[in-house]
């Protein structure tokens, strides 16, 4: 099955009891028992739900991993991944990961007795350096937020097997439409499903696929004890989003395709951030690993006030957190997702006060030529 047949027909499909074509909304907190022990394979809804257990059935499928598991936001999903670790264990970290990711490593379970080395993930020698005996897994996004950067995904498996390490892929950006990490060689994947996976900036939601099956136990055992799951309203609205993933995330390609070439052939922008233009120093290794380039385009302007300039003119961009919706949305990282990261390390990255991010979304690519234009001139 194809993988956008697979969107519409994959997983646990409508409902044998009713003949719905969709799945219902078991908007349930307990079961009933025959007898202690004895149910039809629910208990409690926080251990697991109809409507939840059908959206993990189907990334997990989607994704081909063991088990999918659903979660109250992305930082929740990233959250009960690393409680999987111990006090004294290290990880290494892209360098480059969401502000939001950077912030609970550093600052929350830190606390918690867990070390992190930040390296950048597309030099497999900076990776290697950085793994020590006590080093437990590789937590990686590709393309990197908001630079960027492409990893070889199968390369850095092999190190992370060769090291007895997990490698852990954040993979939001790609979505498992453009990109299927576990088929690379990873161990667990994870989503910010708010984003693309949902698409219409309706639901906060996370998701995590583990390949091997006692990796999918142990997280199934931490999400039961821990608790952070997805409601079965929103587990509903993440499996409707989900079967038009495919239609979106090529138009949402197309349009970042056309808008970033045009931005690249302007003499007033200082540099442009697309792994589909054959500039970018990723495009060879995603057409590998990948079959897109996916819909977020970087580019800087030059300097904050420029910015400001462009964000306050802009009509079809709305100006907000997030990515991945069917409008375009549009942020100033440095002073929005990654305004946790200090001053220093943005600068150390590359990510200036210049620096413009832009989700493109599903409109007419000409209107968001035509409105960046008048907004950039």
């Amino acid at each position: 099955m194809r993988i956008k047949t697979r969107l519409i027909h994959g997983g646990i499909e409508g409902d044998p009891h009713t003949g719905a074509v969709s799945v219902p909304i078991y908007q349930v907190s307990t079961y009933k028992q025959e007898a202690i022990g004895v149910h039809k394979g629910f208990e409690y809804s926080r251990t697991g739900n109809p409507t939840r257990h059908a959206l993990e059935t189907y990334i997990a499928e989607i994704e081909g991993g063991a088990r999918g598991f659903a979660f109250g936001s992305g930082m929740a999903a990233l959250s009960t991944i690393l409680s999987l670790f111990n006090k004294g264990d290290h990880l290494v970290v892209g360098d480059d990961v969401y502000g939001g990711t950077f912030r609970v490593v550093t600052r929350v379970f830190s606390r918690l007795g867990l070390e992190a080395t930040y390296v950048d993930t597309s030099n497999l020698e900076a990776v290697e350096a950085a793994i020590r005996p006590e080093t437990k897994a590789i937590i990686m996004e590709t393309p990197t937020n908001p630079l960027l950067k492409v990893s070889d995904i199968a390369a850095l498996a092999d190190v992370a097997k060769a090291k007895n390490v997990l490698l852990i892929v954040d993979n939001t950006f790609m979505t498992p439409y453009w990109q299927n990490p576990l088929d690379l060689g990873a161990d667990i994947v994870f989503h910010s499903a708010t984003k693309y996976l949902g698409g219409h900036s309706d639901v906060v939601a996370g998701l995590v696929v583990a390949k091997d099956p006692k990796v999918g136990e142990d997280l199934h055992f931490v999400q039961n004890a821990i608790g952070g799951v997805l409601g079965p309203q929103d587990s509903w609205l993440l499996l409707r989003g989900m079967k038009t993933l495919g239609i979106r995330m090529e138009e949402h390609e197309q349009n970042a395709r056309t808008l970033a070439k045009w931005l690249s052939e302007r003499s007033d922008i200082k540099r442009v951030l697309y792994p589909g233009l054959e500039s970018h120093s990723g495009h060879e290794l995603i057409k590998k690993q990948a079959r897109g380039f996916g819909g977020m385009i970087s580019f800087d302007v030059g300097s904050a006030e420029r910015a400001d300039e462009v964000l306050s003119k802009v009509k079809y961009y709305t100006l907000a957190e997030s990515l991945g919706a069917v409008e375009s949305l549009i942020s100033v990282p440095a002073r929005m997702t990654h305004a946790s990261i200090p001053v220093e390390r943005r600068a150390e990255l590359g990510i200036t006060e210049g620096l413009v991010r832009i989700s493109v979304g599903i409109e007419d690519v000409q209107d968001l030529i035509e409105d960046l234009e008048q907004a950039l001139s």
